[in-house]
Protein backbone atom coordinates (compact mmCIF):
# COMPACT_ATOMS: atom_id res chain seq x y z
CA UNK A 1 0.00 0.00 0.00
CA UNK A 2 2.75 2.42 1.01
CA UNK A 3 4.78 1.48 -2.12
CA UNK A 4 1.93 2.47 -4.42
CA UNK A 5 1.53 5.78 -2.61
CA UNK A 6 5.27 6.48 -2.78
CA UNK A 7 5.40 5.67 -6.52
CA UNK A 8 2.50 7.99 -7.20
CA UNK A 9 4.05 10.80 -5.15
CA UNK A 10 7.40 10.35 -6.87
CA UNK A 11 5.76 10.84 -10.25
CA UNK A 12 3.81 13.90 -9.09
CA UNK A 13 6.43 15.62 -6.97
CA UNK A 14 9.52 15.89 -9.13
CA UNK A 15 9.17 19.64 -9.60
CA UNK A 16 11.47 22.17 -7.97
CA UNK A 17 9.08 23.17 -5.20
CA UNK A 18 8.82 19.63 -3.85
CA UNK A 19 12.59 19.33 -3.84
CA UNK A 20 13.02 22.39 -1.64
CA UNK A 21 14.84 21.40 1.54
CA UNK A 22 13.88 22.39 5.07
CA UNK A 23 15.64 21.14 8.23
CA UNK A 24 17.59 18.67 6.13
CA UNK A 25 14.52 17.16 4.43
CA UNK A 26 12.65 18.00 1.23
CA UNK A 27 9.03 19.10 1.11
CA UNK A 28 8.37 15.83 -0.66
CA UNK A 29 9.86 13.93 2.33
CA UNK A 30 7.66 15.85 4.77
CA UNK A 31 4.61 15.09 2.64
CA UNK A 32 5.40 11.36 2.58
CA UNK A 33 5.97 11.35 6.33
CA UNK A 34 2.68 13.19 6.87
CA UNK A 35 0.79 10.69 4.71
CA UNK A 36 2.42 7.74 6.51
CA UNK A 37 1.43 9.30 9.83
CA UNK A 38 -2.26 9.69 8.97
CA UNK A 39 -2.55 6.36 7.15
CA UNK A 40 -0.91 4.51 10.06
CA UNK A 41 -3.15 6.29 12.54
CA UNK A 42 -6.26 5.29 10.59
CA UNK A 43 -5.08 1.68 10.24
CA UNK A 44 -4.35 1.38 13.97
CA UNK A 45 -7.69 2.89 14.88
CA UNK A 46 -9.60 0.59 12.53
CA UNK A 47 -7.65 -2.44 13.78
CA UNK A 48 -8.40 -1.66 17.40
CA UNK A 49 -12.06 -0.99 16.70
CA UNK A 50 -12.50 -4.26 14.79
CA UNK A 51 -10.60 -6.36 17.32
CA UNK A 52 -12.45 -4.83 20.28
CA UNK A 53 -15.79 -5.23 18.53
CA UNK A 54 -15.13 -8.89 17.73
CA UNK A 55 -13.85 -9.67 21.23
CA UNK A 56 -16.81 -7.94 22.86
CA UNK A 57 -19.20 -9.98 20.73
CA UNK A 58 -17.40 -13.19 21.70
CA UNK A 59 -17.36 -12.14 25.36
CA UNK A 60 -21.13 -11.65 25.33
CA UNK A 61 -21.67 -15.22 24.12
CA UNK A 62 -19.29 -16.96 26.52
CA UNK A 63 -19.71 -17.66 30.23
CA UNK A 64 -16.02 -17.29 31.07
CA UNK A 65 -14.55 -13.90 31.91
CA UNK A 66 -11.07 -14.48 30.45
CA UNK A 67 -12.13 -12.85 27.19
CA UNK A 68 -13.26 -9.78 29.14
CA UNK A 69 -9.73 -9.60 30.51
CA UNK A 70 -8.25 -9.63 26.99
CA UNK A 71 -10.67 -6.88 25.97
CA UNK A 72 -9.46 -4.86 28.94
CA UNK A 73 -5.82 -5.43 27.91
CA UNK A 74 -6.41 -4.34 24.30
CA UNK A 75 -8.37 -1.35 25.54
CA UNK A 76 -5.20 -0.09 27.31
CA UNK A 77 -3.82 0.77 23.86
CA UNK A 78 -5.17 4.30 23.83
CA UNK A 79 -5.12 6.83 20.93
CA UNK A 80 -2.05 8.66 22.37
CA UNK A 81 0.00 5.49 21.87
CA UNK A 82 -1.34 5.04 18.32
CA UNK A 83 -0.49 8.65 17.57
CA UNK A 84 3.06 8.32 18.89
CA UNK A 85 3.59 4.99 17.06
CA UNK A 86 2.33 6.55 13.82
CA UNK A 87 4.64 9.51 14.45
CA UNK A 88 7.55 7.08 14.99
CA UNK A 89 6.82 5.28 11.71
CA UNK A 90 6.57 8.59 9.85
CA UNK A 91 9.95 9.74 11.18
CA UNK A 92 11.59 6.74 9.47
CA UNK A 93 11.04 8.59 6.19
CA UNK A 94 12.83 11.71 7.41
CA UNK A 95 16.43 12.43 8.20
CA UNK A 96 16.62 13.49 11.83
CA UNK A 97 19.49 14.11 14.18
CA UNK A 98 20.89 11.25 16.25
CA UNK A 99 19.97 12.91 19.56
CA UNK A 100 16.32 13.37 18.55
CA UNK A 101 16.20 9.81 17.23
CA UNK A 102 17.59 8.43 20.50
CA UNK A 103 15.08 10.41 22.56
CA UNK A 104 12.18 9.16 20.45
CA UNK A 105 13.45 5.58 20.66
CA UNK A 106 13.77 5.88 24.45
CA UNK A 107 10.21 7.19 24.75
CA UNK A 108 8.88 4.37 22.54
CA UNK A 109 10.75 1.67 24.49
CA UNK A 110 9.56 3.08 27.83
CA UNK A 111 5.98 3.25 26.55
CA UNK A 112 6.02 -0.31 25.19
CA UNK A 113 7.51 -1.66 28.45
CA UNK A 114 4.87 0.22 30.45
CA UNK A 115 2.05 -1.21 28.31
CA UNK A 116 3.48 -4.73 28.62
CA UNK A 117 3.69 -4.39 32.41
CA UNK A 118 0.14 -3.04 32.51
CA UNK A 119 -1.12 -6.01 30.47
CA UNK A 120 0.64 -8.54 32.74
CA UNK A 121 -0.68 -6.73 35.85
CA UNK A 122 -4.21 -7.11 34.50
CA UNK A 123 -3.60 -10.85 34.07
CA UNK A 124 -2.18 -11.09 37.62
CA UNK A 125 -5.24 -9.29 39.02
CA UNK A 126 -7.48 -11.65 37.06
CA UNK A 127 -5.73 -14.76 38.42
CA UNK A 128 -5.83 -13.40 41.99
CA UNK A 129 -9.50 -12.48 41.67
CA UNK A 130 -10.36 -15.96 40.41
CA UNK A 131 -8.35 -17.57 43.21
CA UNK A 132 -9.97 -15.42 45.90
CA UNK A 133 -13.45 -16.54 44.81
CA UNK A 134 -12.59 -20.01 46.09
CA UNK A 135 -11.91 -18.65 49.58
CA UNK A 136 -14.78 -16.25 50.26
CA UNK A 137 -14.71 -16.89 54.01
CA UNK A 138 -10.94 -17.36 54.39
CA UNK A 139 -9.43 -13.97 55.22
CA UNK A 140 -5.94 -15.45 55.48
CA UNK A 141 -6.15 -16.84 51.95
CA UNK A 142 -7.32 -13.49 50.64
CA UNK A 143 -4.53 -11.56 52.35
CA UNK A 144 -1.95 -14.11 51.18
CA UNK A 145 -3.16 -13.83 47.59
CA UNK A 146 -3.06 -10.04 47.73
CA UNK A 147 0.46 -10.09 49.12
CA UNK A 148 1.56 -12.59 46.47
CA UNK A 149 0.04 -10.37 43.80
CA UNK A 150 1.83 -7.28 45.13
CA UNK A 151 5.15 -9.15 45.23
CA UNK A 152 4.62 -10.34 41.64
CA UNK A 153 3.89 -6.79 40.51
CA UNK A 154 6.96 -5.45 42.29
CA UNK A 155 9.15 -8.08 40.60
CA UNK A 156 7.50 -7.22 37.29
CA UNK A 157 8.37 -3.53 37.68
CA UNK A 158 11.96 -4.42 38.58
CA UNK A 159 12.27 -6.49 35.41
CA UNK A 160 10.73 -3.64 33.40
CA UNK A 161 13.25 -1.12 34.82
CA UNK A 162 16.15 -3.46 34.02
CA UNK A 163 14.90 -3.91 30.44
CA UNK A 164 14.62 -0.15 30.05
CA UNK A 165 18.14 0.41 31.35
CA UNK A 166 19.43 -2.33 29.06
CA UNK A 167 17.89 -0.57 26.06
CA UNK A 168 19.60 2.64 27.17
CA UNK A 169 22.92 0.85 26.84
CA UNK A 170 23.52 0.40 30.56
CA UNK A 171 25.44 -2.74 31.49
CA UNK A 172 22.90 -4.35 33.81
CA UNK A 173 25.06 -7.40 34.55
CA UNK A 174 27.03 -5.60 37.24
CA UNK A 175 23.82 -3.94 38.43
CA UNK A 176 22.06 -7.29 38.79
CA UNK A 177 25.11 -8.69 40.58
CA UNK A 178 25.10 -5.71 42.95
CA UNK A 179 21.38 -6.12 43.58
CA UNK A 180 21.96 -9.82 44.26
CA UNK A 181 24.63 -9.08 46.86
CA UNK A 182 22.45 -6.39 48.39
CA UNK A 183 19.50 -8.77 48.39
CA UNK A 184 21.54 -11.40 50.23
CA UNK A 185 22.60 -8.84 52.84
CA UNK A 186 19.00 -7.71 53.34
CA UNK A 187 17.79 -11.32 53.53
CA UNK A 188 20.37 -12.11 56.23
CA UNK A 189 19.33 -9.03 58.21
CA UNK A 190 15.63 -9.86 57.90
CA UNK A 191 15.85 -13.64 57.96
CA UNK A 192 13.44 -14.00 60.90
CA UNK A 193 10.82 -11.79 59.27
CA UNK A 194 11.30 -13.43 55.87
CA UNK A 195 11.10 -16.85 57.53
CA UNK A 196 7.71 -15.98 59.01
CA UNK A 197 6.62 -14.49 55.66
CA UNK A 198 7.45 -17.63 53.69
CA UNK A 199 5.94 -19.74 56.45
CA UNK A 200 2.74 -17.76 55.97
CA UNK A 201 2.74 -18.77 52.30
CA UNK A 202 3.47 -22.37 53.33
CA UNK A 203 0.44 -22.33 55.64
CA UNK A 204 -1.68 -20.90 52.82
CA UNK A 205 -0.62 -23.39 50.15
CA UNK A 206 -0.33 -26.48 52.38
CA UNK A 207 -3.38 -25.49 54.48
CA UNK A 208 -2.68 -27.52 57.66
CA UNK A 209 -5.36 -25.37 59.29
CA UNK A 210 -7.64 -22.44 58.53
CA UNK A 211 -9.42 -19.78 60.53
CA UNK A 212 -11.99 -21.40 62.82
CA UNK A 213 -10.09 -24.68 63.31
CA UNK A 214 -9.38 -26.00 66.80
CA UNK A 215 -5.70 -26.96 66.96
CA UNK A 216 -3.12 -28.08 69.50
CA UNK A 217 0.48 -26.89 69.09
CA UNK A 218 2.79 -28.29 71.76
CA UNK A 219 1.21 -27.33 75.07
CA UNK A 220 -0.98 -24.60 73.53
CA UNK A 221 -4.47 -25.18 72.17
CA UNK A 222 -7.34 -23.06 70.93
CA UNK A 223 -9.36 -21.84 67.94
CA UNK A 224 -7.46 -20.13 65.10
CA UNK A 225 -8.73 -16.55 64.82
CA UNK A 226 -6.27 -14.99 62.36
CA UNK A 227 -3.33 -16.08 60.24
CA UNK A 228 -1.20 -13.02 59.56
CA UNK A 229 1.96 -12.36 57.59
CA UNK A 230 4.23 -12.91 60.61
CA UNK A 231 2.12 -14.50 63.34
CA UNK A 232 -0.96 -16.63 63.89
CA UNK A 233 -3.43 -15.74 66.66
CA UNK A 234 -5.22 -18.48 68.59
CA UNK A 235 -8.05 -18.00 71.09
CA UNK A 236 -7.47 -20.38 74.00
CA UNK A 237 -10.34 -22.15 75.77
CA UNK A 238 -9.78 -19.99 78.86
CA UNK A 239 -10.29 -16.88 76.72
CA UNK A 240 -6.78 -15.48 76.35
CA UNK A 241 -5.16 -14.84 72.96
CA UNK A 242 -2.07 -16.86 72.05
CA UNK A 243 0.28 -15.39 69.44
CA UNK A 244 2.59 -17.89 67.70
CA UNK A 245 5.07 -17.10 64.92
CA UNK A 246 4.32 -18.73 61.58
CA UNK A 247 7.84 -20.14 61.42
CA UNK A 248 7.25 -21.98 64.69
CA UNK A 249 3.94 -23.35 63.42
CA UNK A 250 5.41 -24.78 60.23
CA UNK A 251 8.14 -26.58 62.20
CA UNK A 252 5.88 -27.90 64.98
CA UNK A 253 3.55 -30.90 65.17
CA UNK A 254 -0.05 -29.67 64.90
CA UNK A 255 -3.19 -31.54 65.89
CA UNK A 256 -6.18 -30.23 63.95
CA UNK A 257 -9.46 -31.34 65.51
CA UNK A 258 -11.66 -29.42 63.06
CA UNK A 259 -10.75 -31.88 60.29
CA UNK A 260 -11.66 -34.85 62.49
CA UNK A 261 -14.56 -36.67 60.84
CA UNK A 262 -15.05 -39.15 63.68
CA UNK A 263 -13.62 -39.67 67.14
CA UNK A 264 -12.55 -43.04 68.56
CA UNK A 265 -13.52 -43.42 72.22
CA UNK A 266 -12.19 -46.03 74.64
CA UNK A 267 -13.37 -46.32 78.23
CA UNK A 268 -13.23 -48.93 80.97
CA UNK A 269 -15.37 -49.75 83.96
CA UNK A 270 -15.44 -52.45 86.60
CA UNK A 271 -18.02 -54.52 88.41
CA UNK A 272 -17.64 -56.17 91.77
CA UNK A 273 -16.10 -59.66 92.05
CA UNK A 274 -19.25 -61.28 93.37
CA UNK A 275 -21.14 -60.52 90.12
CA UNK A 276 -22.61 -63.74 88.72
CA UNK A 277 -21.21 -65.12 85.45
CA UNK A 278 -24.64 -64.94 83.81
CA UNK A 279 -24.74 -61.22 84.56
CA UNK A 280 -21.19 -60.85 83.24
CA UNK A 281 -22.20 -62.41 79.90
CA UNK A 282 -25.05 -59.89 79.52
CA UNK A 283 -22.87 -56.81 79.98
CA UNK A 284 -21.34 -56.63 76.42
CA UNK A 285 -24.79 -56.91 74.77
CA UNK A 286 -26.20 -54.27 77.13
CA UNK A 287 -23.37 -51.90 76.23
CA UNK A 288 -23.79 -52.58 72.50
CA UNK A 289 -27.52 -51.83 72.63
CA UNK A 290 -26.94 -48.57 74.52
CA UNK A 291 -24.18 -47.37 72.16
CA UNK A 292 -26.22 -48.17 69.05
CA UNK A 293 -29.17 -46.22 70.48
CA UNK A 294 -27.16 -42.97 70.07
CA UNK A 295 -27.54 -41.40 66.60
CA UNK A 296 -23.94 -40.21 66.32
CA UNK A 297 -22.34 -43.32 67.86
CA UNK A 298 -21.01 -46.40 66.03
CA UNK A 299 -20.34 -49.46 68.20
CA UNK A 300 -17.02 -51.27 67.80
CA UNK A 301 -16.57 -53.72 70.69
CA UNK A 302 -17.14 -54.42 74.40
CA UNK A 303 -15.15 -57.10 76.27
CA UNK A 304 -14.39 -58.37 79.75
CA UNK A 305 -10.63 -58.02 79.55
CA UNK A 306 -8.98 -58.10 82.97
CA UNK A 307 -9.19 -59.25 86.57
CA UNK A 308 -8.35 -56.05 88.41
CA UNK A 309 -7.18 -55.59 91.96
CA UNK A 310 -10.64 -54.73 93.18
CA UNK A 311 -12.94 -55.20 90.14
CA UNK A 312 -13.73 -57.23 87.05
CA UNK A 313 -12.76 -54.83 84.28
CA UNK A 314 -14.55 -54.30 80.96
CA UNK A 315 -13.26 -52.28 78.00
CA UNK A 316 -15.56 -50.56 75.49
CA UNK A 317 -14.64 -48.98 72.15
CA UNK A 318 -16.99 -46.91 70.01
CA UNK A 319 -16.86 -44.08 67.47
CA UNK A 320 -18.56 -40.69 67.51
CA UNK A 321 -19.22 -39.66 63.91
CA UNK A 322 -18.53 -35.96 64.38
CA UNK A 323 -15.53 -33.79 65.17
CA UNK A 324 -17.47 -31.46 67.45
CA UNK A 325 -16.36 -31.88 71.04
CA UNK A 326 -19.68 -30.76 72.54
CA UNK A 327 -21.59 -33.31 70.46
CA UNK A 328 -19.21 -36.03 71.66
CA UNK A 329 -19.65 -35.00 75.31
CA UNK A 330 -23.47 -34.94 74.97
CA UNK A 331 -23.56 -38.40 73.42
CA UNK A 332 -21.04 -39.82 75.89
CA UNK A 333 -22.98 -38.42 78.86
CA UNK A 334 -26.20 -39.92 77.53
CA UNK A 335 -24.59 -43.35 77.20
CA UNK A 336 -23.03 -43.23 80.68
CA UNK A 337 -26.42 -42.45 82.24
CA UNK A 338 -28.10 -45.24 80.27
CA UNK A 339 -25.41 -47.72 81.35
CA UNK A 340 -25.91 -46.79 85.01
CA UNK A 341 -29.69 -47.13 84.67
CA UNK A 342 -29.41 -50.50 82.90
CA UNK A 343 -27.01 -51.86 85.52
CA UNK A 344 -29.36 -50.79 88.32
CA UNK A 345 -32.19 -52.73 86.65
CA UNK A 346 -30.00 -55.82 86.28
CA UNK A 347 -28.63 -55.48 89.84
CA UNK A 348 -25.10 -55.20 88.49
CA UNK A 349 -22.97 -53.32 90.99
CA UNK A 350 -20.22 -50.97 89.80
CA UNK A 351 -16.93 -51.51 91.60
CA UNK A 352 -14.86 -48.92 93.37
CA UNK A 353 -11.40 -49.32 94.94
CA UNK A 354 -11.73 -51.52 98.01
CA UNK A 355 -9.51 -53.87 99.99
CA UNK A 356 -10.54 -56.90 102.00
CA UNK A 357 -8.23 -57.84 104.87
CA UNK A 358 -8.29 -61.45 106.13
CA UNK A 359 -7.01 -62.07 109.65
CA UNK A 360 -5.88 -65.51 110.79
CA UNK A 361 -5.38 -66.60 114.33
Amino acid sequence: MFESIFKFLSEQTNSGFWQYEFLGNTIKGFLIALIVFFVSLIIFKIFQSIVLYKLKKIAEKTKTDIDDTFVKIINTLRPPFYSFLSFYLALNFLAIKNIAEKIINIILVAWVIYLAITAIKILIDYVIKRSMKKYQEDDHAKSAMRLLGNISKAVLWCIGVLLFLSNLGVNITSLVAGLGIGGIAIALALQNILGDLFSSFAIYFDRPFTVGDFIIVGEQSGIVEKVGIKTTRIRALRGEEIVISNKELTSARIQNFKKMKERRITFSFGVVYNTLSEKMKKIPSIIKEIVESEKLARFDRAHFHEFGDSALLFEVVYYIQTGEYNDYMDANQGMMLKIKTAFEKENIVMAYPTQTVYLEK
